[in-house]
C-alpha cells in the first residue's frame, strides 16, 4: 500500500503542491524552537476551555500509519507512552486536550483502477477498531450524546471518517456497512474524481455530482452520516449543499480567499453554510494554510522547468531541484496564519460554522505550519484566538460545540428520514 507521505509527494506535482525533500525538512525550525510561545495565562485558559467543550478534531491519519509502519501489528506499540514514529498516542492526545478524535479511513484513490478500494478500506477499519478496543483510555462513539458521555467519563471518544467515496465502489450496501462499523462521515472524493463526483484536484468530468452522487448524499442523510465536502471541487460542494437534507462538514479545509489552493473553500460556498448548519474544520497542512504558498510554488515550478531545459538526466534535475529547495525554504506559515483562516470563515460564514480538523498524517518536520506540528499543540491555536479577542463562548463553539450541534441535527434528520424512506438499493455505474 502506498504511504500517505509518498502519495502526497506524487500527487502534489499535479495539484501544484510542493514536494518537500527531506533535506529541506531537516532544516525547518521545530515547534520547540518557536519564539512566539503564547502568553501562559492565555494558554492555561485555552486548555481549560478545550476540556469543557469537549475539543473535537475531525481528521487524523493514525490508522494509515499503523499499516504503513508495521502492517497493522499493534503489539509493537505501547500507546500509553509517547510513540515518536506515530502522529498520535495517548499521552500527546491528553496533552493537546483532545476529547474526541475522528480517525481517518484513507485509501489511495488510484485503487479505483485496480478495484481494491473496498478491500483496503476494510483493512483500515480493522486496524482502527482494534486500536480503539485495545486501550482503556479510548471508547468508540457513534452519536453526539456518546461523545459527551465518554468525555465526561474521562476517556477519549473515538469516531471514524471515510476519506474518499471511491471506497464504497459505487455500492450503497458498502456505505451502510461502513456506517454500521462506526463511520460518521464520508469525504465524497479524495484527490481524484470518482464515478459520481468531481474532486478539487482533478480535471472537471461531471461538473459536480452525478444523479447517482446526489442519491448517495441523500442515503448518507438517511443513514446518519455527514457528507464531508473537503477534497471535492467547488461545483461538487455547491451540488451537495443543494441536495442535502442535513448539515454537511468540511472535515479538513481552509479559506480559498486566504490561500487560493483548490483544496480550500471559496467564499460563495462559505456563505451557504449558515442556511445549511454545517461546519468548516480548519486544516494545519502548510500548503493549504500559507498565503505565501502560491507565489513560492510558481517560482519552484519555473525553476523546475528551467532545469528540464538545461539538464539531460533525471539525477541532475533532482539535484538541481534539491539545491533550489535549500536556497528557497518553503513559507510554512504559523499559528497566526491558521487563525487568519478562522477569522475569515467567521467573517463570511459566522462563528457557529468553524471547527478543527488538523489532518496529522506523519511525523516528518515541516508537514504542518510552525507551532502546530503535533497533537500537543492545539491549545496554542486557541490561545491565539483568545489573544485576538474571541470570547470563551466562541472558543467553546469552535473547539467542539459547533460540531456537536451539527451532529445532533444530522442525527435528527436521519431519524425522521428512516421513518419514511427505504434504503438506496440501486448500484451505480462501475468503473471500467
Amino acid at each position: 500500500m502506498i504511504s500517505r507521505r509518498r502519495f502526497l509527494e506524487q500527487t502534489s506535482m499535479f495539484a501544484g503542491t510542493a514536494v518537500l525533500a527531506n533535506s529541506v525538512l531537516a532544516g525547518v525550525t521545530a515547534a520547540a524552537d518557536d519564539p512566539l510561545a503564547p502568553d501562559p495565562n492565555l494558554l492555561a485558559r485555552a486548555k481549560s476551555l478545550l476540556d469543557q467543550a469537549p475539543f473535537i478534531d475531525t481528521h487524523n491519519d493514525l490508522p494509515t500509519m499503523f499499516l504503513e509502519t508495521n502492517a497493522g501489528d499493534l503489539t509493537s506499540f505501547d500507546m500509553s507512552k509517547v510513540q515518536p514514529t506515530l502522529c498520535a498516542d495517548i499521552p500527546r492526545l491528553r496533552e493537546g486536550g483532545v476529547g474526541a478524535q475522528y480517525w481517518s479511513i484513507w485509501v489511495d484513490s488510484a485503487t479505483q483502477k485496480t478495484h481494491t478500494s473496498l478491500h483496503e478500506a476494510l483493512r483500515e477499519f480493522d486496524v482502527a477498531l482494534r486500536f480503539i478496543q485495545s486501550r482503556p483510555e479510548l471508547e468508540q462513539a457513534r452519536t453526539a450524546d456518546d461523545i459527551d458521555r465518554i468525555h465526561q467519563s474521562g476517556r477519549i471518544a473515538c469516531l471514524l471518517g471515510v476519506e474518499g467515496g471511491h471506497m464504497i465502489e459505487n455500492s450503497p450496501a458498502a456505505l451502510r456497512v461502513f456506517h454500521a462499523l462506526g463511520a460518521r462521515y464520508m469525504t465524497l472524493t479524495h484527490w481524484d474524481n470518482i464515478d459520481w463526483a468531481d474532486a478539487a484536484t482533478d480535471r472537471p468530468e461531471h461538473y459536480g455530482l452525478t444523479e447517482f452522487g446526489e442519491r448517495v448524499v441523500k442515503e448518507m442523510n438517511r443513514l446518519g452520516m455527514f457528507a464531508d465536502i473537503s477534497h471535492v471541487s467547488a461545483d461538487t460542494m455547491r451540488d451537495t449543499l443543494h441536495v442535502t437534507r442535513a448539515p454537511v462538514i468540511f472535515s479538513h479545509s481552509n479559506a480559498f480567499a486566504i490561500d487560493p489552493h483548490p483544496r480550500c473553500v471559496p467564499d460563495d460556498v462559505l456563505r451557504l453554510m449558515p442556511a445549511n448548519g454545517g461546519v468548516v474544520h480548519v486544516n494545519f497542512i502548510w500548503e493549504f494554510v500559507s498565503p505565501r504558498y502560491p507565489e513560492w510554488q510558481q517560482k519552484r515550478t519555473a525553476a523546475l522547468q528551467d532545469l528540464h531545459a538545461r539538464l539531460d538526466t533525471d539525477q541532475a534535475i533532482a539535484k538541481g531541484l534539491a539545491d533550489w529547495d535549500k536556497e528557497n525554504v518553503p513559507p510554512r506559515g504559523g499559528v497566526s496564519d491558521v487563525a487568519d483562516h478562522i477569522d475569515h470563515i467567521r467573517k463570511v460564514a459566522g462563528v457557529d460554522h468553524i471547527g478543527v480538523g488538523a489532518d496529522f498524517y506523519d511525523v516528518v518536520p515541516g508537514s504542518m505550519v510552525v507551532g502546530l506540528e503535533n497533537v500537543t499543540r492545539y491549545p496554542y491555536l486557541f490561545a491565539e484566538l483568545l489573544r485576538r479577542g474571541y470570547s470563551d463562548d466562541d472558543v467553546l463553539k469552535i473547539a467542539g460545540r459547533n460540531h456537536l450541534r451539527a451532529m445532533r441535527q444530522m442525527e435528527k434528520v436521519a431519524a425522521e428520514l428512516q421513518k419514511s424512506e427505504a434504503p438506496l438499493i440501486t448500484e451505480g455505474l462501475k468503473s471500467k
